[in-house]
């Protein structure tokens, strides 16, 4: 009654927002087959959104609840980050200190890495887990710390961004000795309880907690590789204490956006240069930025950063199931925390961003690069049949006009899912006639039109992809299936 009586209060366009958001999101989950899913919303300071949909406990068929319980897996990185912060503010370090500074048992190339590298994940350091995300060693954690010691270094510090473990082990052991108590403490007793996280903790798959929301997935991690079947499957994970600066957390979508109110608004952290300080992507040493992907392509302190013109972002993920993604500049944050592993909410964040701040719906084209923004406008003046004599004209305007094939191609299975399948054939077969010889073009192309119901041009481009890279095993499969038919 109290979400109804709210809602009612909500004036008649931010109604239609609310309306809106809950139609994208139950129409997301059903093609991610996710099976539950909380939201929250936070503009000017104020939560003026919450929501949850579906089923938090499969096996048992149990709603979700505002109360339901999700881990946030990684996302815990983004409060040990503010941790730091904290002890920063408190004059007990400083974020280009060595980290062998505060630790006596370091291997000697270690020694010059600083906290700030270590945060950002460009350290370089060994991984203290394996490619299927095991502790290496034993398990234990002096095998494991013992063994990542014996490691050579992966790359130069400062080199490269890669998504390291080891480093956030290093930093739990630095919060413990500054802070005189464990870090879990230190975490709950700064952070938690200010902000009125009341729902929140930190725990795994071994814990009980009412009303948890479990975890499931359709993936299977083989040899390191996320593959994805038809079976819905229970996860079970264990975070041992010492590891959980890097995941742990479980908590709701609501107490998530209560910290990050308490976070923008002084309670956690004093200083709007410590927010800076977060939220800014460290600097590789040949002046670029890496992230995790080409949306999150930036690193800060625990939290990676989509560094974009417009509407730029500070987005923590966690385990393929949860995100919530910070707007500095628009004052606006998104939650969204589902129990399925693979869900990937930080891909349709931004989406629900966009019924806050329309231009940043991608049907407007927000997320395209300049060159795609340029195309787009372009076509939309002239037609999407006409794309390659618009490519021509634009280069014969501008010879630097080069859109990127990788682009176009993710373009194209965006226009797909906004159900716009002939600009979507149209932008793809623009790409084949750009990247002549790419079979990943024509692979990509194949498989749209197969979607589509155009089973010769399906063929003739699977061949043609196959023709190009005869190691395509997904056009073999996809052609056997077709001429069979």
């Amino acid at each position: 009654m109290l979400l109804f009586s709210l809602f009612l209060a909500l004036p008649a366009h931010a109604q239609s927002a609310e309306n809106d958001v809950d139609i994208f999101l139950k129409e997301k989950m059903r093609q991610e087959q996710i099976p539950a899913l909380q939201v929250a919303v936070i503009r000017h300071g104020r939560v003026i959104k919450t929501a949850a949909y579906g089923i938090a406990n499969v096996e048992n068929g149990v709603p979700v609840s505002q109360e339901s319980i999700f881990s946030i897996n990684s996302c815990t990185k983004a409060f040990t980050g503010v941790a730091i912060m904290q002890l920063v503010e408190a004059g007990k370090l400083k974020l280009g200190d060595p980290i062998s500074k505060y630790l006596d048992d370091l291997p000697q190339a270690w020694k010059a890495v600083t906290i700030k590298q270590v945060l950002a994940h460009v350290s370089g350091l060994p991984n203290i887990i394996d490619n299927k995300e095991n502790l290496i060693g034993d398990g234990s954690e002096a095998s494991a710390w013992a063994t990542v010691k014996t490691l050579p270094m992966e790359f130069k510090t400062g080199e490269r961004f890669r998504y390291n473990q080891t480093g956030y082990v290093i930093i739990g052991k630095i919060i413990d000795k500054l802070s005189g108590e464990p870090f879990a403490r230190f975490i709950e007793e700064r952070q938690f309880k200010p902000a009125g996280m009341v729902h929140t903790r930190f725990g795994d798959s071994s814990d009980v907690v009412s009303h948890s929301a479990g975890g499931y997935s359709y993936l299977q991690n083989v040899d390191g590789v996320w593959k994805k079947s038809d079976k819905l499957s229970a996860i079970y994970v264990s975070f041992a204490p010492y590891f959980r600066t890097a995941a742990g957390i479980l908590s709701t979508s609501s107490d998530i956006a209560n910290w990050l109110v308490a976070l923008q608004s002084g309670k956690l952290l004093k200083d709007k240069s410590s927010l800076d300080a977060l939220w800014t992507s460290a600097v590789l040493n040949d002046g670029t930025t890496g992230g995790m992907s080409a949306l999150l392509n930036g690193s800060g302190l625990g939290w990676p950063v989509t560094t974009r013109t417009e509407h730029p972002a500070a987005a923590p993920i966690g385990g393929m199931r949860s995100t919530f993604f910070v707007y500095p500049k628009d004052d606006l944050s998104v939650v969204i925390l589902t129990n399925l592993q693979g869900a990937n909410p930080e891909n349709f964040a931004d989406e629900v961003a966009a019924y806050y701040i329309p231009d940043m719906h991608e049907s407007n084209g927000f997320g395209l690069s300049p060159a795609l923004k340029t195309l787009r406008a372009a076509l939309l003046d002239r037609g999407f049949e006409h794309a390659s004599q618009v490519v021509a004209n634009l280069k014969a305007q501008n010879p630097s006009f080069r859109p990127k094939e990788d682009e176009l191609n993710a373009w194209g299975y965006k226009l797909l899912e906004q159900h716009k399948p002939v600009q979507a054939v149209a932008i793809l077969r623009l790409n084949t006639l750009l990247f002549t010889n790419s079979w990943n073009a024509y692979d990509s192309l194949a498989e749209i039109l197969e979607d589509t119901g155009n089973r010769p041009g399906a063929i003739e481009n699977y061949a043609r992809s196959l023709q190009l890279n005869p190691g395509n095993s997904h056009a073999v499969e996809h052609l056997h299936k077709l001429r069979n038919e």
